[in-house]
């Protein structure tokens, strides 16, 4: 090991001290080498070797500056050119909901009403006579005609068993007639509030929106906590695979909340999750009873979030929108939640120090929201807050009318935004909006240029949750085939280096964790993506076959593509 001068001891003991780490830890555990380097830190973008001591970046830098790093004992790992990113933190998604597509019946990818009743009816032949039959992952946006199923559709295939299949986007839903009957769902049932039972001809068609979708949910048998501990764990495994780093997991019962804390007790989580907890009810206002949780489990899991539901989504027209839908006039969807009931809330969010984020996909939702938001801000000034700056968030934030896109840079409320959502929606959104609302729709490039920040994430399951589809997504804005099309706005697609800072910094700003994660920098938590090509520099479709061939979380190689 080469000698150090007295200076560059002492700014070796002066960085390390700053990051946590003591003086005599100059000797790094692991040095990665010979890598492609992208740091997401604007005073040194590139390298080529980083130096790890416990969990913690000691150095960046050269190859050959890295060997004063190195050990007898020194791990040393040849990433032989591949490329480093800041590990990729996916800013909104449903981990429960990932394990259990993985595990249930997986409709994503039925292209056709044929598709996806053939696969609905192979399940029904493999399942007992009057046991339950749930799946999610339908679209039929694709579908010719693009037309929701029918009980009468399902009851063909299915009289004796009850079904209940999820949408992609977990908003609406079909059930056939068995389970109509056991959810007491007639012609006198009334919409509830937040939701709509779907008819034709005065009779409910199968098809439930929103709060509706629960008169049949409630019914279906509980899954056992065992299940429910797997879905978590295939889930986490699933994004591991796939290099998440970090998830931002959007909502949890109490009984979620359980299930996660025992699965990090017991060893079998590595991957870091910040958990938001679902409000108004009783996982919010135990949040707000009991505090944040901070850096638990070694820096692996953090709650001080509440999630909002404020409005459906724009492909089952329950988004809320300022004017009705294009292809349906009598209808501009609806709010789940009453604006009254959530501002008490809000102001003891602000007072409490916990962070607030709000599901609003349609225009008038979006408005709203930012009133709600503006008007707490307002109630609870700054020195009543127990955090001055409370980066409160808007999730999905998809159709802006065009007055209201600077008011979050303004206000300081993050857009947390999944780019996969425009290259699926825009097949669709044109007749839902109408050429003129789509220019306030999936506006990044606006926001960004309007001082917002944006985060990214995916909405797994209602995407398929993989990091470079929302990659290729924000800079191509293009279909994964390449297809774009009328009212797809391309100019609203992001640089290369925008779209890293989503998942990468803007992500850990989003989270108050940018001094910990978000760029490889001397300090800093060591968690990386290690990929197949270089995504800053390849052609735009090479992106989509990029692969992830390592995931290091904490200096440590949790996967590794074989």
């Amino acid at each position: 090991m080469i000698e150090k001068s007295p200076v560059m001891r002492a700014i070796a003991a002066i960085l390390l001290f700053v990051s946590g780490i003591s003086a005599d830890a100059e000797t790094a555990e692991t040095i990665f080498i010979n890598g492609n380097v992208y740091t997401g830190n604007e005073k040194q973008p590139h390298a080529e070797a980083i130096a790890v001591h416990r969990d913690r970046i000691i150095f960046v830098g050269t190859n050959a500056d890295a060997e004063k790093f190195r050990g007898d004992k020194t791990h040393i790992v040849d990433l032989a050119g591949k490329t480093v990113t800041p590990g990729f933190t996916d800013s909104h998604c449903h981990i429960f909901g990932i394990g259990e597509r993985e595990m249930t019946l997986n409709l994503e990818g039925t292209n056709t009403r044929e598709d996806f009743l053939a696969k609905v009816k192979e399940r029904v032949e493999q399942t007992e006579r009057d046991k339950w039959i749930t799946g999610r992952g339908w679209i039929e946006t694709f579908w010719k005609p693009p037309q929701f199923p029918t009980r009468a559709d399902l009851d063909k295939i299915a009289p004796d068993n009850p079904v209940f299949l999820t949408r992609a986007d977990g908003h609406a839903a079909v059930a056939n007639s068995v389970a109509l009957k056991i959810a007491k769902i007639d012609n006198d049932t009334p919409d509830p509030f937040g939701g709509q039972i779907l008819q034709t001809k005065h009779e409910p068609n199968g098809m439930l929106l929103d709060n509706a979708m629960e008169l049949v949910e409630k019914n279906i048998p509980k899954p056992t906590e065992a299940e429910r501990e797997q879905a978590l764990l295939t889930g986490i495994e699933r994004e591991i695979k796939l290099g998440w780093c970090e998830i931002q997991n959007a909502g949890s019962e109490l009984s979620d909340q359980e299930i996660i804390g025992r699965a990090y007790t017991a060893g079998k989580v590595r991957l870091r999750m910040i958990n938001a907890a679902f409000g108004p009810g009783e996982a919010a206002n135990a949040l707000l009873k009991n505090g944040a949780a901070l850096n638990a489990f070694d820096h692996r899991f953090t709650q001080r979030t509440i999630k909002v539901i404020f409005d459906g989504a724009l492909g089952s027209r329950g988004a809320a929108l300022l004017a009705p839908y294009s292809d349906k006039a009598d209808s501009s969807g609806f709010l789940t939640q009453k604006p009254e009931e959530l501002r008490p809330m809000f102001e003891e969010a602000l007072r409490r120090g916990i962070q607030v984020e709000t599901h609003a996909i349609g225009d008038r939702a979006n408005r709203l929201i930012l009133d709600l938001y503006e008007q707490a801000f307002k109630a609870v000034p700054p020195g009543e807050r127990k955090i001055q700056e409370p980066r409160w968030r808007v999730e999905h934030a998809q159709i802006l009318s065009e007055q209201d896109i600077p008011r979050f840079a303004k206000l300081g409320v993050i857009a947390s935004m999944q780019p996969s959502h425009a290259i699926s929606d825009l097949f669709f959104a044109p007749s839902r909006l109408g050429m003129e609302r789509l220019a306030g729709a999936y506006a990044w490039n606006s926001l960004i240029k309007s001082g917002a920040i944006i985060c990214g994430g995916s909405d797994a399951p209602v995407e398929r949750g993989e990091p470079m589809i929302e990659f290729y997504a924000a800079v191509a804005r293009k279909s994964i085939k390449g297809e774009s099309g009328e009212g797809w706005h391309p100019e609203q697609a992001v640089p290369r280096e925008q779209a890293l800072r989503m998942f990468t910094i803007n992500a850990a700003y989003a989270a108050f964790e940018e001094n910990d994660k978000g760029s490889i920098e001397v300090g800093k938590l060591a968690d990386f993506t290690v990929l197949s090509a270089d995504i800053m520099k390849i052609p735009a479709p090479e992106i989509l076959k990029t692969r992830c061939e390592m995931t290091v979380i904490g200096g440590e190689s949790i996967f590794e593509a074989r």
